[in-house]
């Protein structure tokens, strides 16, 4: 008699999903990664971090100041959005509230001292509350600045 349930065990341990590691409750935000280390792993938590194949995230090399602070506003902006769907479950995290503020502001600084150097990021940045209307004089990146 062929069992069933042994052939469905072993499709799962097969599974490459099958050890991913459970969320705890417990998280502290001074255990959680550091915004580029969660930005190149994708997560935020290390207790639901799961290496799959690589042994090493990725490491991104900006090649100037201008690409360093954009990898940096997006490392900034990952970890925003991870730690707000984790107040989504726990609302009343007063840690994760004031770590996800402490990156917002962050984020505000950054962005600013960018769109300083090098332009708007956005439609609705203030560098393009400007009369005549002109989104950004600046040469595109594409066109070999």
């Amino acid at each position: 008699m062929y069992n069933y349930e042994r052939k469905l065990d072993y499709y799962n341990y097969q599974n490459n999903n099958y050890n991913k590691p459970l969320f705890s409750v417990d998280e502290n935000p001074s255990q959680l990664y550091d915004p580029y280390a969660g930005f190149i792993r994708g997560n935020m938590f290390p207790s639901l971090y799961n290496g799959y194949k690589l042994s090493q995230p990725l490491e991104i090399e900006p090649l100037n100041e201008r690409a360093q602070l954009l990898t940096f506003l997006d490392a900034l902006s990952f970890s925003m959005i991870d730690i707000n769907l984790y107040l989504d479950l726990f609302p009343d995290d007063q840690d994760m509230i004031q770590l996800f503020n402490q990156y917002r502001i962050q984020t505000d600084r950054i962005s600013t001292e960018y769109e300083q150097k090098y332009g708007p990021l956005t439609v609705n940045s203030e560098a393009t509350n400007a009369f005549p209307w002109k989104w950004d004089d600046r040469p595109w990146p594409w066109e070999n600045q």
